[in-house]
């Protein structure tokens, strides 16, 4: 069984989905990480110099090329964007979607610092959570508020229950 991350940047796709691959004894898979990999370069880099649509592009076929089995799998937060990939995600495993409040995602993003988030020219941050939010709640199986990172165990059992 393959378990499969959505979510806005900063709701813990990453960090939650470490220790939920960690304790659900599977492999864990970061595609932002696969994207900067296969291109040699940071997201921020392709969104400043490709711009959104390309970066959504490459992302829909890291996704689509994804056939994992007993794998975490953290994609990026654009991935919603693509109906044909999320279908392919929904093949392969649960997709659970990490919700957080638009405000405690700005502060997270705020200690951060600059991430490749793929928006349109002029989008706020608020803007595009207000955009994605109906399309992670569409394509999600479980929907887990993560407010706190740090408490998992309801997630697992969720999880576990799904499978």
């Amino acid at each position: 069984m393959n378990v499969i991350l959505i979510g806005m940047p900063g709701s813990g796709k990453s960090t939650v989905g470490v220790q939920l691959a960690k304790s659900l004894g599977l492999e864990f898979i970061d595609t932002d990480i696969m994207i900067q990999t296969q291109e040699g370069r940071q997201l921020q880099d392709i969104q400043d110099n490709d711009g959104h649509v390309v970066l959504r592009a490459i992302e829909e076929q890291v996704l689509l090329n994804l056939d994992n089995t007993n794998a975490l799998i953290s994609t990026g937060g654009s991935a919603v964007y693509s109906d044909l990939a999320m279908q392919h995600l929904q093949s392969l495993g649960v997709i659970v979607f990490l919700d957080v409040s638009v405000e405690e995602l700005e502060r997270r993003i705020s200690l951060q610092g600059p991430r490749g988030i793929a928006s349109s020219e002029g989008q706020t941050f608020a803007d595009i959570y207000a955009e994605r939010m109906p399309l992670y709640r569409r394509y999600a199986n479980i929907t887990y508020q993560n407010e706190d990172a740090i408490k998992i165990d309801k997630l697992i059992t969720n999880i576990n229950q799904f499978a």
